[in-house]
């Protein structure tokens, strides 16, 4: 075949990206945002994954992915592009599969058989690679690869019958260069705990706490957090309680960026810890992030705000997906799941992951909440909470880390018959030790030394030592 042919039509091809020197993670971002700008339309990623070296031994461990591209390249074209990119962000080749600051091979293109002495494709060493297999597989659960002699079943019968990997390559989710990525496969991770900052004066359990003018109040606040075992802050200006009365995105602006700004400024302490911007407003979560928010977090997944997966992905900050029906107003009325909470949540989920990418958000760069509280009761919260693990291995949702928010929530109330929000701590306290053992990756919590206690110990109890 002639592989220099130019072509008006679009191809699509999968290429698997490797690092193991320098910042990993974004010389890997940063190789895909070179393929966007030369035309080379990155269309989907998949997970990361922290991988040991094969052939060449001593060296550090990679990250490995793979993504989906379209191009109007033919393939000798697109392979002298590619090593292009590799030589432009520093890669230089002392020892053959030695180290590397960028890999970007050429898997698959079309449903074409390539082989040149430059190039074959499929990709020569493709099935012997768990790192490409497991990432590509992700990309194309259902399609078998055009290798010869081998035809769908074998393919599948070839993947379930690789042995298990030693060590398990962990998924790994970034959030910002001063914050550990999430691993959300590591069976030794700790769990985080996000301790929620209200500057609203509705919040269901903490309303009015936490003024958004006094900064000295906040400084005192976010140091008591920090101290108790906080990583993450989450930062609201509207209360999404429900039945609550939405406000405009300036008023929103107005609450959480002076607070966001004053952290990053004046608070030494949080130099390492990660922000959270509680937004479904696009516009509220860009000024955020300007003003030094690494995580948006949308209750809504982008439902609500169409502008919302658009922004995150061209300020490229990573995003937690909330399940969610309907708007705060309307929740409390869609809680029926005829075939069952876990594949309708899982289904819905997965939609928003798809319009995630379809935006530009790498899958490297989300994170999944079921939304204890939204648009369900009391029995399915507590399905949830029981069925987690299952949740977190339904087809495409494998590999997400996963926050999970149980803190005062209602249903806790009707439980345990307490009366007010902040009296449900010690319920509060047994949601977050079923969210550990569930593989919860976050705990988005009110009582911060309390629950930095409770995910310690649970941590220790259903954690890997």
């Amino acid at each position: 075949m002639n592989l220099k042919y130019p072509s008006p039509d679009i191809h699509r091809a999968f290429i698997a990206l490797g690092s193991n020197v320098g910042d990993r993670v974004e010389m890997i971002e940063q190789a895909c945002l070179e393929m966007d700008r030369v035309g080379i339309k990155v269309k989907r990623t998949s997970s990361l994954f922290e991988t040991a070296p094969m052939y060449v031994l001593d060296q550090d461990p990679f990250i490995n992915g793979v993504c989906e591209v379209e191009t109007t390249l033919a393939p000798l074209d697109l392979l002298d592009t590619l090593q292009s990119i590799e030589i432009a962000m520093g890669r230089k080749k002392l020892i053959d599969k030695g180290p590397r600051s960028i890999d970007l091979d050429i898997l698959l293109y079309d449903r074409e058989i390539v082989s040149h002495e430059r190039l074959n494709i499929p990709h020569n060493l493709m099935l012997e690679r768990d790192f490409v297999l497991r990432p590509l597989s992700q990309l194309m659960p259902n399609e078998c690869p055009p290798l010869p002699g081998k035809d769908k079943q074998t393919y599948s019968t070839h993947l379930k019958a690789l042995p298990p990997p030693d060590p398990i390559p962990v998924s790994t989710t970034p959030i910002s260069p001063l914050f550990p990525s999430l691993r959300a496969t590591d069976p030794k991770r700790s769990t985080h705990v996000m301790a929620i900052l209200n500057l609203t004066p509705d919040s269901f359990s903490d309303g009015g706490k936490h003024s958004p003018t006094d900064l000295t109040y906040i400084t005192e606040t976010v140091r008591k957090f920090i101290a108790s075992g906080a990583t993450i802050i989450d930062i609201g200006g509207e209360s999404t309680r429900p039945g609550s009365t939405p406000v405009g995105a300036a008023e929103e602006i107005a609450r959480v960026v002076p607070a966001i700004q004053h952290i990053r400024t004046s608070i030494p302490e949080a130099a390492n810890i990660a922000i959270s911007i509680d937004t479904y407003r696009a516009s509220v979560a860009e000024a955020a992030c300007a003003a030094g928010a690494d995580i948006v977090n949308d209750i809504s997944a982008g439902l609500l705000d169409p502008e919302m997966l658009p922004t995150v992905a061209r300020i490229g900050k990573s995003v937690i997906l909330m399940h969610m029906r309907g708007t705060p107003q309307t929740m409390t009325t869609l809680h029926e799941y005829p075939t069952g909470v876990i594949p309708e949540v899982a289904a819905e989920l997965g939609a928003r992951i798809a319009a995630a990418e379809d935006a530009g958000i790498r899958r490297w760069r989300i994170i999944l909440d079921p939304g204890l509280g939204f648009a369900k009761i009391q029995p399915l919260d507590l399905e949830i909470l029981r069925e987690l693990p299952r949740l977190r291995a339904m087809p495409g949702l494998e590999y997400f880390p996963w926050l999970m928010g149980p803190s005062r929530k209602r249903f806790i109330g009707h439980l345990t018959g307490v009366k007010t929000p902040r009296e449900r701590v010690w319920g509060t306290a047994a949601t977050v030790s079923a969210s550990v053992a569930g593989g919860a990756d976050i705990v988005r919590v009110h009582d911060v030394h309390e629950m930095s206690q409770v995910t310690k110990v649970a941590d220790a109890i259903y954690r890997v030592d």
